[in-house]
C-alpha cells in the first residue's frame, strides 16, 4: 500500500492489477491511504446538488432496484411531467439555499420528442432566469437529443453505470453498460462533464466493486455519486441485506484510490449510516452530495449536510 500511495501522490494511476490488488490491503491502511489522497487532491469545498423527479413511474426498463420500474409493483407515485411552476420554485428555493447544481432526473429507457421539449424548455428557464447550474439525468438519449440539453445550457449529463460489467446483467437485461457508456460518449463529444456512478450493495462482491471503479474510468466522470441501496418493497432485490458500515467505508476509500481527483458524491441510502461514519466516508473520499429528498427515498436537507460539510471540515 506505501508503494500505491506514493505513485498516486506523485501523480500516478493505478493500473487494474494494482487496484484489484486494494482486495487484500487491510481497511485501516486502506482508509489513511484514501485519506492522504483527499487531503492533497480535493479542495476543501463540498460540492452539492439536488435533484427533482420531472417524470416518475411506468418504466419499461427491469432494473431491479427500481422502484419506477413497471415491470414490478411498488405503490411508487406515477406522473407524466412535473409542472413548469413547480420545477421553478423547486430551483429557486436550492439557488437561494446555496445549492450549487439543480437536475431533472426524468423515468424511462429515454427522453424524446414532446417530453424532451418540455424539459429543455424548463432547463431553459432555469438556466436564464435563476441562474443555478444546470444538469440532466433522461436516460439513454442519441446525440441529436444531447445537442437539444446542451442548447438549452445544461453543460454536465448524468449516466450511472450502477454496478460492475460482470454483475449488471443479473440486474437489468433491457439494456447494456455500453448503451450507457454510448450514451456517455455523446456528451463528451460536447465537452459536456459526466457525472456517473452507481449503486453498491446489490449482492456484488468486493471485487466487483473494484471492477466497477476501473469501469467507471471509460465513462471518465467528473462526478462519481456513490448509493448505498435502500431495498424497494415490490423489487427483486427488497430482501437483500444491507452492507456493513466497514464494506461501505472501504468501497469509498479503493473508489478515492482508483480516482484520486473526481468528486465522490453522496447519494441514495446514506441516512441509515450514523454520523460519526458519514464523516470518516468524508475524510476518506466524499467530497460532495445530492442534498434534499432524493427520487423515491428520502435525502437529507440543506442544513443538515451544509452542519455535516462544516463538521467535516469542508465549505459548503
Amino acid at each position: 500500500m506505501e508503494e500505491l500511495l506514493i505513485k498516486i501522490l506523485d501523480g500516478g494511476i493505478l493500473s487494474e492489477a494494482e487496484a484489484y490488488g486494494l482486495y487484500d490491503v487491510p481497511s485501516h491502511e486502506l482508509r489513511e491511504a484514501a485519506a492522504e489522497v483527499t487531503a492533497k487532491f480535493c479542495p476543501p469545498v463540498f460540492d452539492s446538488c439536488s435533484i427533482v423527479n420531472a417524470r416518475s413511474g411506468k418504466c419499461s426498463e427491469n432494473c431491479k432496484w427500481c422502484a419506477q420500474s413497471a415491470h414490478y409493483h411498488t405503490g411508487c407515485e406515477e406522473y407524466p411531467m412535473i409542472g413548469h411552476e413547480e420545477c421553478m420554485q423547486a430551483a429557486r428555493l436550492n439557488h437561494e439555499c446555496g445549492v450549487k447544481r439543480f437536475s431533472l432526473v426524468a423515468s424511462g429507457k429515454a427522453v424524446k420528442g414532446d417530453a424532451l421539449k418540455t424539459i429543455t424548455g424548463m432547463l431553459r428557464d432555469i438556466h436564464e432566469q435563476v441562474g443555478i447550474s444546470t444538469c440532466a439525468s433522461l436516460g439513454l438519449i442519441g446525440r441529436e437529443e444531447m445537442q437539444q440539453l446542451y442548447d438549452s445550457g445544461v453543460r454536465r449529463y448524468h449516466c450511472n453505470l450502477e454496478t460492475a460489467p460482470s454483475h449488471f446483467a443479473t440486474l437489468c437485461t433491457t439494456h447494456s453498460i455500453e448503451d450507457k457508456l454510448r450514451t456517455i460518449g455523446y456528451a463528451h463529444e460536447l465537452d459536456m462533464e459526466v457525472c456517473s456512478g452507481g449503486i453498491i450493495g446489490m449482492g456484488e462482491s468486493k471485487m466487483q466493486r473494484i471492477e466497477f471503479a476501473l469501469t467507471l474510468r471509460r465513462a471518465r466522470p467528473c462526478s462519481i455519486p456513490i448509493n448505498l441501496l435502500s431495498p424497494i418493497p415490490g423489487t427483486p432485490l427488497e430482501g437483500t441485506a444491507p452492507l456493513s458500515d466497514d464494506d461501505i467505508l472501504d468501497t469509498i476509500a479503493i473508489f478515492r484510490l482508483v480516482h484520486p481527483r473526481t468528486q465522490l458524491r453522496f447519494a441514495g441510502g446514506r441516512k441509515r449510516l450514523s454520523r460519526d461514519t458519514q464523516l470518516e466516508a468524508m475524510r476518506i473520499g466524499i467530497n460532495g452530495g445530492i442534498v434534499g429528498d432524493l427520487l423515491t427515498t428520502i435525502g437529507s436537507t440543506v442544513d443538515e449536510d451544509r452542519r455535516l460539510a462544516n463538521d467535516a471540515g469542508y465549505s459548503f
